[in-house]
C-alpha cells in the first residue's frame, strides 16, 4: 500500500512554506525601513488559504449568518498587499519597524508551531512504517 504524502501531511507542509515566505517578506520590510518611498508588504493569509483550499479541493462552509462564503476578490486582494501605516513617514516609507518586528516574531512562533506539527506527522509515519 502506497503512502500519499499529500494526504498524510495535510496542510502542515503548506503552512510551513507560507510562514517561511512571510518571514522573507517581513525581513525585507525591516531591512528597507530607511529606504525612501519603500512600501511595506505582507502576504495576505486569505489569498494563501484560497490557494491551498483550491489545491486540496476544500470548500468553505458558512456556519453562522455573518460568515462570508467567499474569500477576497482577486482585484481587492492585490490592492491589500501593501500595508497602510498608522503614522505616515515624510519620505514616503510605510515601514513601521516596531510593528514589523512584532509581526516577524509572531510569524516565527507560528513557523515553529507548524514545524512541530509537521515533525509529529513524520514521527507518526515513521512509527507506522516500523510497525510500532
Amino acid at each position: 500500500m502506497a503512502i500519499s504524502f499529500d494526504a498524510a501531511l495535510g496542510i502542515h507542509d503548506d503552512a510551513l512554506m507560507y510562514r517561511a515566505r512571510r518571514a522573507e517578506v517581513l525581513a525585507n520590510n525591516i531591512a528597507n525601513a530607511d529606504t525612501p518611498n519603500f512600501k511595506a508588504r505582507d502576504i495576505e493569509f486569505a489569498e494563501a488559504l484560497e490557494h491551498v483550499s483550491t489545491k486540496m479541493n476544500v470548500k468553505q462552509v458558512a456556519t453562522a449568518a455573518g460568515h462570508k462564503t467567499e474569500l477576497l476578490e482577486p482585484d481587492l486582494a492585490a490592492d491589500m498587499m501593501f500595508r497602510i501605516p498608522n503614522q505616515a513617514s515624510v519620505d514616503g516609507n510605510t515601514v513601521e519597524v516596531q510593528q514589523e518586528m512584532a509581526r516577524y516574531t509572531e510569524n516565527a512562533l507560528d513557523y515553529q508551531t507548524s514545524f512541530h506539527f509537521l515533525n509529529k506527522k513524520f514521527t507518526g509515519l515513521k512509527s507506522a512504517i516500523k510497525g510500532e
